[in-house]
């Protein structure tokens, strides 16, 4: 089974690793991992104003900062996986991702804002359970 781990490099990605950690079994013993990082693009004025090759360096730097301790946690875990990283609305990212991998489950952590948001799940985990045709693991 492929698994797409959406990261936002939150304390709910940390949650959403360790549950993938202790539950190495959910993929199978052939499963593939992809950790996937959406950053939000710039608005075009600042492209403008920078260059996109800038606005591309910053967005790859800001991946990485999310992506580079995942990969130190996997690895220390012994847990095969690939990293990706894409520029976006999150949640239609992840949906494109997710066909595009042919991943067959989508594990992604969920927050909320204020004491209204701890009844609810997170915007872009709404979107993506709205969107998406295989199942989301969402962990809390």
């Amino acid at each position: 089974m492929k698994v797409l781990l959406a990261a936002d490099g939150s304390k709910f990605t940390k949650k959403a690793l360790a549950f993938l950690v202790t539950h190495e079994g959910l993929a199978g013993p052939d499963g593939e991992l992809v950790v996937l990082h959406v950053q939000t693009p710039m608005p075009p004025r600042v492209k403008t104003m920078v260059g996109a090759a800038a606005i591309h360096d910053y967005q790859k730097e800001e991946a990485e900062k999310v992506l580079t301790p995942i990969e130190r946690f996997l690895k220390r875990h012994d847990i095969a996986f690939r990293t990706a990283w894409a520029v976006g609305s999150p949640a239609e990212e992840i949906v494109r991702a997710t066909k595009r991998e042919k991943a067959h489950l989508i594990v992604m952590g969920t927050h909320g804002h204020g004491l209204l948001g701890r009844a609810l799940m997170g915007s872009v985990a709404q979107k993506v359970i709205a969107e998406c045709e295989i199942p989301v693991l969402l962990v809390k």
